[in-house]
């Protein structure tokens, strides 16, 4: 009886060394995640460094130390007064934007006839830009403009009424310029929240208001606040505006326009960059106001079961 002999373990190799992706998996790191490489070396590229070098330069200027530019701001009431007028405008600009934008997206949210071209109508300001849309101002609500001419015609006015080159004119292009974003981010926000959670409400009794009330609204306020603060910062950086169809030496005067006259007029870069900055810093103070606020607000899913 011959016995067999099993044949010889071949001898262990060298280990295989795991896939990259494995390896950066291992990591915690997604190599879908580098697609974001190219924008963050944009942001770097386009906001951070300039950001950052502007911020060092507010701190050189060429008297009253460190600090000077900054103190020279905020000594100067002209200046000082232009805080006042930046939020005098974007704040109510704001409001009215997202105001008006929310029962107009809560009647768009039905089919109805002409839909389409009442949608192109509210949104069509956004191709026009905001230099555009002073023109047509000045155009339309001028002394010479359609508006006045109108009114002159039909007997309703003795003489123009000034709807440009002051506060009315400004305000007046924010709220063409701004609505039509306030309209579409208020629309998606409304059109999130599923209708038969107002369906349901009806059933129990609740009218149209008691169902916007305590169902749309607590539901719509975190996207309005959303809306609001990127709506807030397009009116708060306000300047073409300003400029041609309001009173740049008056009553809007905004901060926009005292970092341009510093440093493209007076040739002073520390005290333009530190007008940037505390402009900057205003509007991270609302911005942050705000989120804090949504934070507190209903956070989940604004769905509903059919």
């Amino acid at each position: 009886m011959t016995a067999t002999t099993a044949p010889a373990a071949a001898p262990p190799g060298p280990a295989r060394r795991p896939a990259l992706r494995h390896r950066l998996a291992e990591r915690g790191v997604d190599r879908t995640l580098l697609l974001v490489l190219p924008g963050a070396l944009a942001l770097l590229a386009l906001f951070c460094y300039p950001f950052l070098y502007g911020l060092q330069l507010s701190f050189q200027p060429t008297q009253g130390g460190v600090l000077g530019a900054y103190h020279k701001f905020f000594s100067d009431p002209f200046s000082r007064k232009s805080i006042w007028a930046t939020f005098s405008l974007a704040v109510p600009a704001s409001v009215i934007n997202v105001g008006a934008s929310v029962p107009i997206s809560y009647r768009m949210r039905r089919d109805f006839r002409g839909k389409r071209v009442m949608l192109a109508v509210l949104v069509v300001p956004i191709t026009l830009g905001t230099v555009l849309t002073a023109e047509g101002i000045l155009e339309f609500f001028g002394p010479a403009g359609w508006f006045n001419r109108t009114l002159h015609l039909l007997g309703l006015a003795a003489s123009p009424m000034r709807l440009t080159m002051n506060y009315t004119g400004v305000l007046l292009s924010l709220i063409i310029s701004g609505f039509p974003f306030a309209y579409l981010l208020t629309h998606s926000y409304l059109s999130g929240i599923h209708p038969s959670l107002e369906k349901a409400a009806a059933t129990l009794g609740a009218g149209w208001w008691q169902r916007f009330r305590y169902v749309t609204l607590p539901l719509l306020l975190p996207g309005l606040l959303t809306t609001f603060s990127l709506t807030f910062v397009m009116a708060f950086a306000v300047f073409p505006s300003a400029l041609m169809v309001g009173d740049p030496d008056g009553h809007t005067h905004v901060i926009s326009i005292e970092a341009y006259e510093a440093a493209l007029e007076r040739f002073d870069y520390a005290q333009g960059c530190a007008d940037a900055m505390i402009m900057t810093l205003l509007m991270l103070a609302v911005i942050g106001a705000l989120a804090a606020a949504r934070s507190r607000m209903y956070r989940g899913a604004t769905g509903g079961k059919g």
